[in-house]
């Protein structure tokens, strides 16, 4: 895994998502769109956690399957799965990428006593992917480090974008 400083969780408000029966949030100022589910183009040779490519409006777009960017088991997609196209800094350009959940819940507010550091869970145990733990009513919120996992992943998914950012 690439070395990256995951930044700390801030107040603020959060896109709320689901995957694999866990919450997770995500910076809402990092967030551009949320599609359904569109016809994905396979690129050959790729790890499978890069589910292809997407046209959006005639920009082609890389799409991660966030499951298998977060070591967790494939599903079958639902109704409810949806692409988040977001927007991140990786080695101070800006690329968009879209993010394959299981499905999209809400935007909620996070004040800073809602937020806490991510736990240390023992040293063979990293979590440079989350920012943060919030709480929001009875729910734990994982929040998502985006700059850490598409840093992270086993391809460069830049390379994969070939267009600029709009």
């Amino acid at each position: 895994m690439t070395e990256t400083t995951n930044a700390p969780a801030h107040a603020g408000r959060y896109l709320t998502f689901s995957v694999a029966d866990e919450v997770y949030g995500l910076d809402i100022l990092r967030v551009q769109e949320i599609v359904g589910m569109i016809p994905l183009t396979r690129v050959p040779r790729l790890p499978d956690s890069v589910a292809g490519v997407v046209n959006l409006r005639g920009r082609i777009i890389p799409v991660l399957e966030l499951r298998r960017s977060l070591g967790l088991p494939p599903v079958v997609h639902s109704e409810r799965t949806c692409i988040i196209i977001v927007r991140s800094e990786l080695d101070g350009v800006t690329r968009v990428t879209g993010l394959i959940v299981d499905g999209v819940s809400d935007v909620v507010d996070l004040a800073p006593v809602d937020i806490e550091d991510t736990p240390e869970f023992g040293q063979s145990i990293e979590t440079p992917y989350l920012s943060g733990i919030g709480r929001h009513e009875e729910r734990i919120l994982l929040l998502l480090d985006i700059d850490t996992i598409l840093a992270n992943c086993t391809v460069d998914v830049a390379d994969i974008d070939q267009s600029p950012a709009a």
